[in-house]
């Protein structure tokens, strides 16, 4: 009897001294990081998981990507899709692109999912242009190195260069089922952003892809040219027109709406600016096309003409970014861009997020080749045009 008491009190020993040593085990952990852990720099705490890494991390990893990372994170954390940073080489090629311009041989290139690198643009007045390179001709290899999937890139590196030097290219051209090697002259080439015509009825017809540097001087050239003939209305077409740079789009506004207020930026402190037009503007019938894809400086342009009340919008509604970003340069080349200030049409009205509904909403059909908008658009400045004629 005795000896089962002596067990039982033997088991019921145990069983305390295991509940009290699973007590310390599970929280011991606990304990050692309320007790023993400190608080560690963000350099301390990156060299804790580098020697992590080092020691068992069955991947291999770039400690320069790991930095480049850090930054776009940290830039990230702003939760802005328009800010971000870029690293030297990235940076230099955004701000080549808001110039308009770069030193090449004069074509637009794309590739399609196969890797293939297709001309799908030919400049007038280019070094392309001038030995015979076609759309639709296929880039095999640039001076000895062939196209592939993985070197986009560095292919267009390499199609680029110091101005007045010569690149070698093989290409296939489709239309003769020919290999062919041609030599281009590299020559600083300033990339078209306007277009223009004169459709039936002398109506005026101005594309603008983008507003960047050179924007600005290609549109006053268009404009010039249409009212030397004599234009009775004009359109312009911002359709998929991303925006671009501020000045440049107000320089043009100046042309389209009379004097006053063309947009102001409002920054996070409350300071105003404002950009002004003079009296001088077209004062015959205008249409702006627009849809989903005209943003930013396009909407500046859009807005301004709605509010003053010289223009009709035909189209979609707009994107709908009524803010301002600017690019600031690091020491080591490269860059950020940031968000800076909101910005407002003449009545005040920030479309950020909400975009501007044209004055008759039309879609096209992405089925047909007919353009509906286009279309519409004729339509609306003929009926302003006799209009007129009649008052």
């Amino acid at each position: 009897m005795e000896n089962k008491k002596s067990f039982y009190k033997g088991c019921l020993c145990g069983i305390v001294f295991v509940i009290a040593l699973n007590f310390l085990v599970t929280n011991s952990s606990l304990l050692f990081r309320r007790v023993v852990t400190k608080n560690l720099t963000l350099e301390q705490k990156m060299e804790e998981i580098q020697n992590i890494v080092d020691t068992y991390s069955v991947n291999e990893f770039d400690p320069k990507l790991v930095n480049e990372g850090m930054l776009s994170g940290m830039v990230a954390t702003l939760n802005d899709p328009y800010s971000y940073y870029m690293p030297k080489n990235n940076y230099e090629k955004f701000l080549e692109d808001t110039q308009g311009n770069y030193v090449g041989i004069g074509i637009m290139i794309s590739v399609t999912k196969q890797g293939e690198m297709i001309i799908s643009k030919v400049f007038d007045n280019s070094p392309a242009k001038e030995v015979g390179l076609l759309e639709e001709d296929k880039i095999l290899k640039v001076e000895d190195e062939d196209v592939t999937i993985d070197n986009y890139e560095t292919i267009v590196s390499k199609i680029k260069g110091e101005e007045g030097t010569k690149v070698n290219l093989t290409l296939f051209r489709p239309s003769k089922n020919e290999t062919i090697q041609v030599d281009v002259l590299r020559k600083s080439i300033d990339v078209p952003t306007v277009e223009y015509k004169m459709l039936e009825d002398n109506i005026g017809y101005i594309s603008i892809s983008q507003f960047d540097k050179i924007t600005e001087e290609q549109f006053k050239n268009a404009y010039n040219e249409i009212e030397k003939l004599n234009s009775k209305g004009l359109i312009i077409d911002l359709r998929n027109n991303p925006g671009g740079l501020l000045n440049v789009v107000c320089n043009i506004t100046d042309l389209l709406v009379p004097e006053g207020i063309i947009t102001y930026i409002e920054d996070k402190n409350g300071n105003k600016q404002y950009q002004y037009s003079d009296a001088d503007y077209y004062n015959k019938p205008l249409v702006i096309l627009v849809n989903g894809n005209s943003a930013s400086a396009s909407e500046i342009l859009s807005g301004a003409v709605k509010d003053y009340g010289v223009a009709s919008l035909v189209g979609e509604k707009t994107y709908g970014k009524g803010v301002v970003q600017s690019p600031f340069t690091l020491s080591d080349g490269s860059g950020v861009k940031v968000t800076i200030a909101k910005y407002y049409t003449p009545k005040g009205i920030c479309i950020d997020k909400t975009g501007i509904e044209p004055d008759y909403y039309v879609e096209n059909d992405p089925e047909s080749d007919i353009d509906l908008q286009l279309q519409k658009g004729i339509e609306v400045i003929k009926e302003k045009i006799n209009n007129e004629i009649i008052g």
